[in-house]
Protein backbone atom coordinates (compact mmCIF):
# COMPACT_ATOMS: atom_id res chain seq x y z
CA UNK A 1 0.00 0.00 0.00
CA UNK A 2 2.73 2.74 0.71
CA UNK A 3 4.24 1.67 -2.67
CA UNK A 4 1.58 2.49 -4.25
CA UNK A 5 0.41 5.44 -2.47
CA UNK A 6 4.69 6.54 -3.12
CA UNK A 7 3.91 6.04 -6.95
CA UNK A 8 0.80 8.50 -6.72
CA UNK A 9 2.78 10.93 -4.67
CA UNK A 10 5.63 10.94 -7.29
CA UNK A 11 2.45 12.25 -10.10
CA UNK A 12 0.65 14.14 -8.03
CA UNK A 13 2.15 15.61 -5.07
CA UNK A 14 -0.69 16.99 -3.95
CA UNK A 15 -3.28 14.26 -4.17
CA UNK A 16 -5.43 14.41 -0.47
CA UNK A 17 -5.96 11.05 0.86
CA UNK A 18 -8.67 9.65 3.20
CA UNK A 19 -9.12 6.61 5.25
CA UNK A 20 -10.76 4.59 7.37
CA UNK A 21 -9.91 3.75 11.03
CA UNK A 22 -11.25 1.54 13.96
CA UNK A 23 -9.03 2.06 17.00
CA UNK A 24 -9.36 -0.34 19.91
CA UNK A 25 -10.06 -3.46 18.32
CA UNK A 26 -9.76 -6.15 20.60
CA UNK A 27 -6.05 -6.90 21.28
CA UNK A 28 -5.24 -3.83 19.68
CA UNK A 29 -1.93 -2.82 21.54
CA UNK A 30 0.05 0.43 22.19
CA UNK A 31 2.40 -0.67 19.94
CA UNK A 32 -0.40 -1.24 17.31
CA UNK A 33 -1.73 2.57 18.31
CA UNK A 34 2.00 3.58 17.48
CA UNK A 35 2.45 1.82 13.80
CA UNK A 36 -0.98 3.55 13.25
CA UNK A 37 0.27 6.88 14.35
CA UNK A 38 3.47 6.33 12.18
CA UNK A 39 1.47 5.06 8.68
CA UNK A 40 -0.71 8.34 9.07
CA UNK A 41 2.82 10.47 9.63
CA UNK A 42 4.37 8.39 6.71
CA UNK A 43 1.22 9.06 4.03
CA UNK A 44 -0.19 11.93 4.82
CA UNK A 45 -3.77 11.60 5.39
CA UNK A 46 -5.67 14.41 5.71
CA UNK A 47 -8.96 12.97 6.17
CA UNK A 48 -10.47 10.20 7.99
CA UNK A 49 -13.72 8.28 9.29
CA UNK A 50 -12.44 7.10 12.30
CA UNK A 51 -14.15 4.79 15.11
CA UNK A 52 -14.28 2.88 18.12
CA UNK A 53 -14.10 -0.73 17.70
CA UNK A 54 -17.62 -1.84 18.75
CA UNK A 55 -19.11 -5.87 18.48
CA UNK A 56 -21.32 -6.30 15.83
CA UNK A 57 -23.22 -9.69 16.81
CA UNK A 58 -22.85 -13.10 14.53
CA UNK A 59 -19.24 -11.44 13.36
CA UNK A 60 -16.06 -12.97 14.37
CA UNK A 61 -14.97 -10.45 16.09
CA UNK A 62 -17.64 -10.08 18.42
CA UNK A 63 -16.15 -12.94 20.20
CA UNK A 64 -13.06 -11.56 20.94
CA UNK A 65 -12.00 -10.93 24.42
CA UNK A 66 -11.94 -6.73 24.74
CA UNK A 67 -9.96 -5.78 27.70
CA UNK A 68 -8.67 -2.30 26.41
CA UNK A 69 -10.66 0.10 28.62
CA UNK A 70 -12.80 2.72 27.17
CA UNK A 71 -10.72 5.96 28.41
CA UNK A 72 -7.56 4.18 26.23
CA UNK A 73 -9.77 3.59 23.41
CA UNK A 74 -11.08 7.18 23.57
CA UNK A 75 -7.47 8.45 24.03
CA UNK A 76 -6.17 6.77 20.98
CA UNK A 77 -9.19 7.93 18.98
CA UNK A 78 -8.55 11.56 19.71
CA UNK A 79 -5.09 11.45 19.02
CA UNK A 80 -5.69 9.76 16.07
CA UNK A 81 -8.71 12.35 14.78
CA UNK A 82 -5.91 15.21 16.23
CA UNK A 83 -2.99 13.73 14.09
CA UNK A 84 -5.58 13.68 11.24
CA UNK A 85 -6.45 17.76 11.62
CA UNK A 86 -3.03 18.68 12.50
CA UNK A 87 -2.54 16.80 8.41
CA UNK A 88 -5.44 18.75 7.04
CA UNK A 89 -4.58 22.31 8.55
CA UNK A 90 -1.09 21.77 7.64
CA UNK A 91 -2.04 21.19 3.53
CA UNK A 92 -4.68 24.01 3.41
CA UNK A 93 -1.99 26.28 4.48
CA UNK A 94 0.31 25.70 1.73
CA UNK A 95 -2.68 26.36 -1.09
CA UNK A 96 -2.86 29.70 0.94
CA UNK A 97 -1.18 32.08 -2.25
CA UNK A 98 -1.95 29.49 -4.92
CA UNK A 99 -3.81 29.25 -7.81
CA UNK A 100 -6.36 26.15 -7.47
CA UNK A 101 -8.57 24.86 -10.14
CA UNK A 102 -11.84 24.31 -8.26
CA UNK A 103 -15.08 22.90 -9.60
CA UNK A 104 -18.21 25.59 -8.52
CA UNK A 105 -21.38 23.34 -6.83
CA UNK A 106 -23.40 26.35 -5.40
CA UNK A 107 -24.07 28.89 -2.81
CA UNK A 108 -21.86 28.71 0.38
CA UNK A 109 -23.35 27.66 3.54
CA UNK A 110 -22.29 30.92 4.80
CA UNK A 111 -23.98 32.84 1.92
CA UNK A 112 -26.62 34.93 3.18
CA UNK A 113 -28.54 37.82 0.58
CA UNK A 114 -26.23 40.84 2.25
CA UNK A 115 -22.90 38.73 1.27
CA UNK A 116 -23.98 35.88 -1.16
CA UNK A 117 -21.11 33.78 -1.86
CA UNK A 118 -20.42 30.09 -3.79
CA UNK A 119 -18.79 27.09 -2.89
CA UNK A 120 -16.69 24.83 -5.43
CA UNK A 121 -14.07 22.07 -4.62
CA UNK A 122 -10.41 21.86 -5.36
CA UNK A 123 -8.98 18.82 -7.48
CA UNK A 124 -8.29 17.36 -4.17
CA UNK A 125 -11.44 17.72 -2.69
CA UNK A 126 -10.87 20.58 -0.40
CA UNK A 127 -13.90 23.00 -0.12
CA UNK A 128 -13.07 27.29 -1.05
CA UNK A 129 -15.67 30.01 -0.03
CA UNK A 130 -15.43 32.86 -2.47
CA UNK A 131 -17.83 35.56 -3.54
CA UNK A 132 -18.61 35.10 -7.31
CA UNK A 133 -21.92 35.45 -9.90
CA UNK A 134 -24.21 32.57 -9.48
CA UNK A 135 -23.20 31.38 -13.36
CA UNK A 136 -20.82 29.90 -12.11
CA UNK A 137 -22.42 27.01 -10.60
CA UNK A 138 -21.05 24.05 -12.76
CA UNK A 139 -18.08 25.42 -13.98
CA UNK A 140 -14.58 24.56 -13.17
CA UNK A 141 -12.73 28.31 -12.70
CA UNK A 142 -9.00 29.13 -11.12
CA UNK A 143 -9.17 30.80 -7.64
CA UNK A 144 -6.47 32.43 -5.57
CA UNK A 145 -6.16 31.02 -2.57
CA UNK A 146 -6.55 33.99 0.19
CA UNK A 147 -6.44 32.25 3.55
CA UNK A 148 -7.08 28.59 5.06
CA UNK A 149 -9.56 28.22 8.01
CA UNK A 150 -9.76 25.32 9.90
CA UNK A 151 -12.40 23.07 7.15
CA UNK A 152 -12.74 24.88 4.52
CA UNK A 153 -10.12 27.66 2.22
CA UNK A 154 -11.21 31.21 1.22
CA UNK A 155 -10.57 31.97 -2.55
CA UNK A 156 -10.72 35.26 -4.77
CA UNK A 157 -12.16 34.98 -8.12
CA UNK A 158 -10.72 37.74 -10.73
CA UNK A 159 -11.93 36.03 -13.73
CA UNK A 160 -15.06 37.27 -16.15
CA UNK A 161 -17.86 35.14 -17.00
CA UNK A 162 -17.59 34.91 -20.30
CA UNK A 163 -14.02 33.51 -19.94
CA UNK A 164 -15.18 31.09 -17.49
CA UNK A 165 -17.49 30.39 -20.12
CA UNK A 166 -14.90 29.46 -22.82
CA UNK A 167 -12.55 27.33 -20.45
CA UNK A 168 -15.70 25.16 -19.72
CA UNK A 169 -16.22 25.13 -23.42
CA UNK A 170 -12.65 24.31 -24.28
CA UNK A 171 -12.43 21.55 -22.01
CA UNK A 172 -15.33 19.96 -22.73
CA UNK A 173 -14.20 19.94 -26.41
CA UNK A 174 -12.24 16.69 -25.48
Amino acid sequence: YKSIVRKLRALRPDISLSTDFIVGFPGETDADHALTMKLIDELGFDASFSFIFSPRPGTPAAQLLDDTPASVKLQRLQQLQARIEDNARRISASRVGTVQRVLVEGPSRKASPEAPELMGRTECNRIVNFAGPPQLVGQMIELRISQALPHSLRGEWSGSLAAAAANENAETAF
